[in-house]
């Protein structure tokens, strides 16, 4: 799969998705970093078939009004550790791969996975 990892998340999230087989980008890795907008984010998802990882709901408004990004995976843990997060995608990898395999917006938070159609 293809994720773009938005500046709200570490980049470490990015680096375990790549180990994990995936093409991973950050956007500390885009050209204007952090800094990038969203809806400079949306039209590289669209262009790249990218899942956008993200805790910035904008991007449900955004997804709900114009079905961008590609497909949205919404981390609604509200304040969370590096490790406590990589222990919550570590938990769950297979069944968000099997998830966002035939849907479009998922979110995760501290205690499930939610499938929203």
């Amino acid at each position: 799969m293809n994720f773009l990892v938005d500046a709200h998340l570490p980049r470490r999230l990015a680096q375990w998705l790549h180990l994990r087989g995936h093409h991973v980008i950050h956007t500390r890795d885009l050209p204007q970093g952090n800094r990038t907008g969203d809806s400079t984010i949306n039209a590289r998802s669209v262009l790249e078939q990218r899942i956008v990882i993200t805790k910035d709901v904008d991007f449900v408004d955004s997804f709900l009004l114009k079905k961008q990004p590609y497909k949205l995976l919404l981390v609604s843990t509200g304040n969370i550790s590096n490790d406590d997060l990589i222990a919550l995608f570590t938990r769950y990898i297979a069944d968000l791969e099997q998830a966002l395999a035939t849907n479009e917006y998922i979110e995760i938070s501290r205690t499930a996975l939610i499938i929203h159609m």
